[in-house]
């Protein structure tokens, strides 16, 4: 029969299973942050380039960097939403770990996969962001 309340001895257990998914989600929610602050500054950039007049002869040559700018996007755009997939991963992670020992369960079904999924998603992001950082800055950068 299932024990529903837990002993001191079976809540160390579910905090101690649980601190490596929780180290793993505030990485995520950290690189989530990272990128998503680049991606408001591209945003703004790309607002501020695509308020250059036509008549403005000496700055329009700055709006070809648009292109760039929103490949740049889309790639922290990727990375974000496979962070996310990350995060979300581990957080299934945390429940099924929780339920597995509270509930007195032998095997955390799906655990296994649901880590190489996060850490895979993760795997992406980071690749997104790796590409994002090599096409990092311009000379059109450096002008307003």
């Amino acid at each position: 029969m299932l024990e529903f309340i837990p002993d001191v001895q079976r809540l160390t257990n579910i905090f101690a299973q649980a601190t490596a998914p929780t180290f793993f989600l505030g990485a995520v929610a950290g690189f989530v942050s990272l990128m998503s602050s680049r991606l408001a500054a591209i945003t703004a950039r790309m607002q501020k380039l695509n308020g250059i007049k036509d008549d403005d002869e000496r700055r329009l040559k700055l709006k070809r960097d648009i292109v760039r700018l929103r490949r740049r996007a889309r790639l922290l755009n990727g990375g974000i939403a496979s962070s996310l997939v990350a995060g979300i991963c581990a957080t299934g992670l945390l429940v099924i770990l929780f339920a597995s020992e509270f509930f007195g369960l032998r095997y955390a079904y799906g655990a296994g996969f649901l880590f190489a999924c996060a850490t895979f998603a993760l795997g992406v992001g980071l690749v997104r962001f790796f590409q994002e950082t090599r096409m990092g800055l311009s000379e059109a950068d450096e002008y307003e």
